[in-house]
């Protein structure tokens, strides 16, 4: 795969989660606590794809580490939240786990990015 198609996958891939999470939040059971946890999930989830895009069009090296910085911190918290949920058991594990195996493999796919930009001098 080139460079300029796994970008654009990883790009399709964090919008799709997003749009996952707020589809599954509006299948969820609104109570107070899935409200709280279920919006943070919704922001965390679309800075996520949108600080993504923003480091695919970085106008130097620096620019793209901070940026992979939010993205990394941003899909970890996404992680977070859908753990709570699923230690919380608010959301059935079926749902979850899809979400949350998704929401690794992208944390994995963008520190591994960052910590390739970071040796880049």
């Amino acid at each position: 795969m080139e460079k300029s198609e796994f970008v654009e996958s990883i790009k399709k891939r964090t919008k799709q989660l997003a749009v996952d999470i707020i589809l599954l939040y509006d299948e969820i059971q609104k109570t107070e606590a899935t409200r709280v946890i279920g919006r943070q999930l919704i922001r965390s989830a679309t800075s996520t794809a949108a600080n993504y895009r923003a480091a695919c069009i970085s106008r130097s090296k620096k620019e793209f580490f901070s940026k992979m910085s939010i993205v990394v911190e941003e899909a970890d918290e996404t992680l977070f939240w859908l753990e709570i949920l699923n230690d919380s058991n608010l959301v059935s594990v079926e749902h979850l786990t899809p979400l949350m195996n998704e929401a690794l493999e992208i944390v994995k796919i963008v520190s591994k990015a960052r910590k390739s930009a970071g040796t880049i001098n």
